[in-house]
């Protein structure tokens, strides 16, 4: 939506939520962007904490972001104004005299510190989360432009998120690995990776390291057809056999995680069984270029939005072009694999077994 402002002169960054390869690039883009507009630009530590706690940061909880200070970041993992996952303004915890956190309301807080510090406008950075609680402070008043960040590539109304394709492309090399040790051990080779509530990362990796059962929360599985694949494999001369899990799968009737519990079971193959969790190693490290160009262009896209007069939208990856998206859009719904998509035809055209 466009509403008549006043010109934009101070403009705060804040990344919340789980790091993901690529924060810095988004930071480093919108910064230099804002600049070049002749804009200030700040970051707020750790979420909002740098707003809602100034004083536990020595150099203050608010950071001026100049050429210098993002200088040689975009190839650089997590972010360099930090972030948490437990800041959201609107059930906040704060410790009590008997050590417990109660959970308070802090939104109206937050945005008179934004406004005592003269912000003119917000970048927030995150994933679902970040993005419902930034339509929730557009809705008090703020001039804010969304930017999505996840690994699970779990957000709607945008094809990709960045962080996806480094924690896809680090998981296809850990199964690379995996596979000459399951073969050389004649085991089965269990890799956990992240996606509590979506299995891109899961299906993708999957894919690409030739696994041969994919679990998926999107599909709840029957444990009787995963030993039957196995068992199959074994019959055909294949001792050894791999399967990535994401960790919000669940199955048929059943409510918990997959983790250790239903790799015990792999006795039932006679063979013996490994589970490797990948789990936050996903967040970590050097984006890939194809991470760099997205999270550029989300952060010059970010900018380009507030000076355009948008805000209460997110910037959402539309090839070839970046759109504007309204954030209660982008937080209406989760992106789930969709289970007639192409990426899972070629799975059952491959003979991957979900499960099923």
């Amino acid at each position: 939506m466009e509403i008549a402002r006043t010109p934009i002169r101070k403009v705060a960054i804040s990344t919340g939520g789980g790091d993901a390869p690529g924060l810095n690039a988004v930071i480093r883009a919108a910064v230099l962007a804002g600049l070049e507009r002749g804009w200030e630009m700040y970051g707020i530590r750790d979420g909002y904490n740098g707003l809602l706690m100034p004083e536990k940061y020595l150099e203050g909880g608010v950071v001026n972001l100049t050429r210098d200070r993002v200088r040689g970041i975009t190839h650089l993992g997590g972010t360099i104004i930090g972030t948490t996952n437990r800041g959201n303004p609107s059930s906040y915890p704060v410790k009590n005299a008997d050590a417990t956190y109660p959970e308070v309301e802090r939104s109206d807080e937050l945005v008179r510190a934004f406004n005592m510090h003269e912000f003119d406008a917000l970048i927030s950075v995150g994933g679902d989360g970040s993005m419902s609680i930034a339509n929730s402070l557009s809705q008090k008043g703020l001039r804010v432009v969304g930017v999505p960040k996840t690994i699970d590539n779990d957000l709607d109304e945008t094809v990709v998120t960045f962080g996806f394709d480094t924690a896809v492309s680090f998981a296809v090399e850990c199964l690379d690995r995996l596979h000459s040790t399951a073969a050389s051990h004649r085991r089965i080779l269990v890799v956990e990776v992240m996606g509590r509530y979506a299995g891109w990362i899961a299906l993708e990796s999957g894919i690409a390291g030739s696994a041969d059962v994919v679990l998926i929360p999107e599909i709840p599985y029957d444990i009787n057809l995963v030993v039957k694949k196995i068992i199959d494999r074994e019959k055909a001369g294949r001792n050894f056999s791999m399967v990535v899990v994401a960790e919000g799968a669940i199955p048929k009737g059943g409510t918990v995680t997959v983790q250790s519990k239903e790799v015990g079971r792999a006795e039932r193959t006679g063979k013996e069984a490994r589970l490797v969790v990948l789990g936050h190693l996903l967040r970590g490290g050097s984006p890939t270029a194809n991470d760099r160009l997205i999270a550029l262009r989300f952060g010059a896209a970010a900018v380009r939005a507030l000076d355009e007069g948008q805000e209460g939208v997110m910037v959402a990856l539309d090839p070839p072009t970046v759109k504007y998206v309204p954030l209660s859009d982008a937080t209406r719904r989760m992106k789930s694999v969709p289970l007639d998509c192409d990426t899972m035809l070629t799975a059952r055209d491959l003979g991957m077994c979900f499960g099923d």
